[in-house]
């Protein structure tokens, strides 16, 4: 049964969101993602295939794994090793990564569907990116299915679906795109069923 921890840290005045989730038993892998004003600043992935396959493996040994890494995560952060400077270091050394935008901010919400229109532009050249793989849904729901869809030769997709019943707790609509130059992701919080809350930088 996948598990996942989240946790609003606060660094001086600012306040970063780190979410890890495990992804499952059809994709073992630990994924820790760190946000800032809905964008995502940091993320940490961690393949436990063969611990999976190991004898020690189990739901209370696999959580305490993914506790580990998030804690972890939140200690680079509160010391600086995960932040601004490191992500300058990272974007110089690394400049190559796709950057995700909702085109349509202010319309993508109705009281009983979403729409999205959304593109995928390369980091390095600005230009198109043609073989993205884009899946959106509402995290808090009481079905958070997936819906997805690919670009086009401009690097757009158009992703729609119906409102589903929505939980008690946080809501929020989460993009997540990722294509062979990198991955991206984008938040935007709902606050009520109809006057959504962009998390987002734009």
């Amino acid at each position: 049964m996948a598990s996942g921890f989240n946790t609003d840290v606060r660094v001086g005045d600012r306040v970063f969101h780190v979410q890890t989730e495990d992804r499952g038993p059809n994709r073992p892998v630990i994924d820790t993602t760190v946000y800032q004003n809905g964008r995502v600043l940091h993320r940490r992935t961690s393949d436990y295939k063969h611990f999976a396959e190991s004898s020690e493996f189990g739901p209370g040994s696999l959580r305490e794994r993914v506790e580990e890494q998030h804690r972890a995560v939140i200690e680079g952060l509160r010391s600086g090793a995960i932040g601004d400077g490191a992500c300058a270091a990272q974007e110089t050394r690394k400049p190559a990564g796709i950057q995700l935008q909702l085109l349509n901010p202010d319309s993508w919400l109705t009281a009983r569907s979403i729409s999205l229109n959304l593109e995928i532009l390369r980091r390095m050249d600005q230009k198109p990116e043609t073989s993205g793989r884009v899946e959106a849904f509402i995290e808090g729901s009481l079905d958070e299915r997936r819906h997805a869809g690919s670009t086009d030769d401009k690097g757009r997709v158009h992703i729609r679906f119906p409102m589903p019943k929505l939980g008690a707790g946080g809501l929020a609509l989460v993009v997540r795109a990722e294509a062979q130059a990198g991955r991206d992701e984008i938040r935007f919080v709902i606050r009520s069923a109809q006057k959504p809350l962009p998390d987002a930088a734009t």
